[in-house]
């Protein structure tokens, strides 16, 4: 565990570094062109590649050295965090080279991510999954609870350059914590074969599907991934149609904290047992309380109600994580991971994709002063600017409730409690 630890502490150092850079990075595009189309449009970048090269790196997790990847991976996006710095240090603002920055460093960044997951399996025991998904998502947290907080103050009195400057440091961190338990973490056996892409892609794939648990919780993580998005998307909108940008940075960071109390939770007690139930309880429990925030108004009440939704997420994501990491082998493990990372996120995509449309030209009309919906639901939760949406997420967490209660009582899911099975990929 000691080891494990210390990788962990030189990511939860990158992870604040990489969050302050994606603050900035909103900041000063929108700063410079007033767009948020641009703004979108970074965020995107900086997202995309990662998830879509997933499987790549997943394949050469499997087929080389783990420990050198996460070296790689982090230092190398440090030329995406340059080509920025020198955009800005030169004083010639230019939208593409943003661009090209973002994309850079998400490329790069897509190397460290399946080595990362499958490095867990190399130092760990079983026992100790659901510690260390825990400790995992704690730092996956402190990108939004952190970061932002840190972003904000130094912007307050210098300029994006300097949270580049502190970001490439965060890189040398992680590079270090690395490199000192270089020599813990077992080496990949060399494959036999020649490498052949398709052919590894295809058994990362067949790790998967060869196990009708393992695809369930894949699927099961896709639909939560694009439910989940829905409120990150429309949160902010449906807020500001009643309150203020204040206010709902505040609701953002209460929300940021449940995350980080279920993953501090998860990390002090650790569960061990009755993973399928635990489960399909908390996913259940998020439904409720996404369904609950579309229902009001009332800032107090919305602000509890995403706390204990993001509070739910961790046990929702360490249960899923623990019963897939038993049932594939360690030498599939970056492959299967790779693969099951670019499935369940394409929910995030399509939904970042829809969910806006859906908001402005389907549910807002419907819960206007004169929307079909006015006399009836609207009597409930009102009508007006925000309310569309509010009903959009009571819907999104009523089908959350549902999809738990229809993968929950699945038996390829509710049988998953034994150790990993030799699955057959030839």
């Amino acid at each position: 565990m000691k080891d494990f630890m210390m990788i962990w502490a030189g990511n939860l150092v990158s992870s604040v570094g990489s969050g302050m850079t994606a603050f900035a990075v909103a900041v000063y595009v929108y700063q410079g062109t007033g767009s948020a189309t641009w703004v979108s449009i970074a965020t995107l970048l900086a997202y995309l590649p990662t998830i879509l090269l997933s499987p790549v790196g997943g394949i050469l997790a499997d087929r080389y050295d783990r420990r050198l990847m996460m070296i790689c991976g982090d230092s190398l996006s440090v030329i995406g965090l340059l080509v920025i710095f020198f955009s800005v240090q030169t004083g010639d603002f230019g939208i593409p080279a943003v661009l090209l920055g973002v994309t850079i460093s998400s490329i790069f960044g897509s190397l460290l991510g399946p080595a990362y997951k499958a490095t867990v399996t190399d130092l760990l025991t079983e026992e100790q999954y659901a510690k260390a998904s825990g400790m995992i998502q704690i730092s996956g947290a402190s990108k939004y609870l952190l970061s932002p907080f840190l972003a904000g103050i130094i912007l307050s009195f210098s300029d994006i350059k300097v949270i580049l400057l502190i970001d490439m440091a965060t890189v040398f961190v992680t590079v270090v914590a690395v490199a000192l338990v270089r020599k813990h973490i077992p080496a990949v056996k060399k494959a036999a074969d020649d490498f052949n892409f398709f052919r590894e892609f295809n058994q990362g794939m067949k790790s998967i599907t060869a196990n009708k648990g393992v695809s369930s919780l894949v699927w099961l993580m896709a639909f939560m991934c694009f439910f989940v998005a829905f409120i990150q998307t429309l949160m902010a909108p449906m807020l500001l149609a009643f309150t203020d940008a204040k206010t709902l940075g505040f609701i953002e960071s209460v929300s940021a904290v449940g995350m980080l109390v279920g993953s501090i939770i998860i990390g002090i007690f650790n569960i061990k047992y009755n993973f399928p139930k635990i489960l399909t309880i908390s996913l259940m429990a998020a439904g409720v309380f996404m369904a609950m925030t579309g229902t009001t108004t009332n800032v107090r009440l919305i602000t509890v109600f995403c706390f204990l939704f993001f509070m739910a997420l961790p046990f929702i994501n360490t249960c899923a994580d623990v019963l897939i990491r038993r049932r594939i082998p360690n030498e599939l493990q970056g492959r299967a991971w790779g693969m099951i990372s670019v499935l369940t996120q394409v929910g995030y995509i399509v939904a970042y994709a829809g969910c806006g449309l859906l908001a402005d030209y389907f549910f807002a009309p419907m819960l206007m002063e004169d929307g079909i919906l006015a006399r009836s639901i609207g009597q409930w939760i009102g009508t007006g600017e925000g309310r569309g949406i509010g009903f959009m997420l009571m819907i999104t967490g009523i089908s959350m409730f549902g999809l738990a209660f229809v993968f929950g009582s699945t038996k390829s899911i509710t049988e998953m409690r034994g150790t990993a099975n030799e699955v057959d990929v030839s």
